[in-house]
């Protein structure tokens, strides 16, 4: 191959068992992951599971079917369930040694392909390594097949054929310097709070316009694309409503079945949701949106999530969201077209509004020298001035509400 042809994308063929109701949109996120890893969709083997096949988890009957449909063809199975080592091993023997991954495998596959940021890096590799490390059975061959999903991206082989021992190390080493990424997130924490920062977060399933939406509030430019997990990182952007300034934070995205050590590595990163003043769970209008909030509740209720959050219909623009049958408090909008905007904002201050005073102040202008180091702790919706003093309409953060009692007009 010339440096000027590209590299061939892996071709995955699914098998996916049919284990409860919700396994076509199971399904239709494999796809989804698929391509969000670079690869192409070939087909898919449905097989109805009433009792687990503890070798090869869906029996070989349907395995051989399998093996006949797929001889003679170079690709990539994926399991799109949580198979063990044994299964992972048992199944790839009876496909003539083709290499068989699972749903786990190709989300970690995925985060490693998104990662920018050292400390998404580092969560991503302690996931990976947490997930491989029960599953290494020795070397060689066995290693090698456990080793990769979509590619050769991830820990690799090389770091993988290393002894149980040193893995522990280097899982104890990255544990340590999340630690210490952790400890920093929480003065940042604090200081936003000493600061009266009020955080707004942006969460919910992937791919449902969480960072389009930042950019359509913030006039940022966060990278976006059409894909599950296009950004990973967390980013915070300011943006105000009324004058008054708020700070929103955009989260990685939930999924069915998101792997138990992803939820773990990724618990700092999520933390800026877990604190937020408000969360606006961000739902696919056009979409199964009861799956991706339940999803969504679920997984941020098992962090301990108290905050007050909105219930955000994106894409109401697309056709299939114009029957949808959403909650009766949700805000309607299109993140790509800015539609409903102006009032998400309105919501979103009216959710917000316990942490302010309305006020109307008057200030004797023999006092404005005692009143302007409090001046910089409000915000100024309307100033007059008259022959006596200066009139302020103002929003008042509610901390401080008490210090301006003599100012405030009757």
């Amino acid at each position: 191959m010339t440096n000027n042809q590209a590299k061939k994308p892996e071709i995955v063929y699914i098998i996916q068992p049919i284990e409860g109701e919700n396994y076509k949109i199971l399904h239709d996120e494999a796809v989804a992951l698929i391509e969000s890893a670079g690869a192409e969709y070939a087909g898919t083997i449905y097989q109805n599971v009433r009792e687990v096949n503890p070798a090869t988890y869906i029996g070989e009957g349907k395995l051989e079917e399998l093996r006949e449909r797929l001889d003679g063809l170079d690709l990539t199975v994926l399991f799109n369930g949580e198979l063990s080592p044994s299964q992972t091993l048992n199944i790839s023997k009876v496909l003539d040694g083709k290499k068989v991954i699972d749903r786990t495998t190709l989300i970690l596959d995925i985060f490693a392909l998104r990662a920018e940021s050292s400390e998404g890096k580092l969560q991503v590799e302690l996931a990976q390594l947490k997930y491989l490390y029960p599953r290494l059975k020795g070397k060689g061959e066995a290693l090698s097949r456990l080793g990769g999903g979509i590619g050769t991206r991830g820990p690799g082989e090389t770091q993988l054929e290393t002894d149980r021992r040193h893995i522990r190390a280097r899982i104890h080493t990255l544990e340590e310097r999340l630690k210490e990424t952790e400890r920093r997130r929480a003065f940042q924490v604090e200081r936003r709070k000493k600061e009266r920062v009020i955080t707004v977060a942006l969460v919910g399933y992937t791919n449902t316009g969480k960072s389009t939406l930042l950019n359509a509030l913030t006039g940022a430019e966060v990278f976006t694309k059409d894909a599950l997990f296009a950004t990973l990182d967390p980013t915070a952007r300011a943006f105000e409503i009324d004058g008054v300034p708020f700070l929103l934070v955009d989260t990685v995205g939930f999924l069915q079945n998101l792997p138990h050590n992803l939820i773990e590595a990724f618990k700092s990163t999520l933390e800026s949701a877990v604190h937020c003043d408000l969360a606006l769970i961000v739902c696919d209008a056009a979409g199964d949106f009861r799956t991706q909030l339940n999803t969504t509740l679920d997984t941020l209720r098992g962090m301990n999530f108290s905050s007050p959050y909105l219930i955000v219909m994106n894409k109401c623009d697309l056709e299939e969201a114009q029957n949808t049958e959403a909650p009766h408090d949700a805000v309607f909008i299109s993140a790509k077209e800015k539609r409903g905007l102006e009032t998400l904002k309105k919501r979103i201050f009216q959710a917000l509004e316990e942490n302010f005073v309305r006020a109307t102040l008057f200030v004797y202008y023999t006092m404005e020298g005692k009143f302007a180091p409090l001046r910089p702790l409000i915000y100024e919706q309307k100033v007059d001035y008259t022959d006596d003093g200066t009139e302020i309409e103002a929003l008042i953060p509610a901390i401080y509400a008490q210090q301006f009692r003599e100012y405030r007009k009757i």
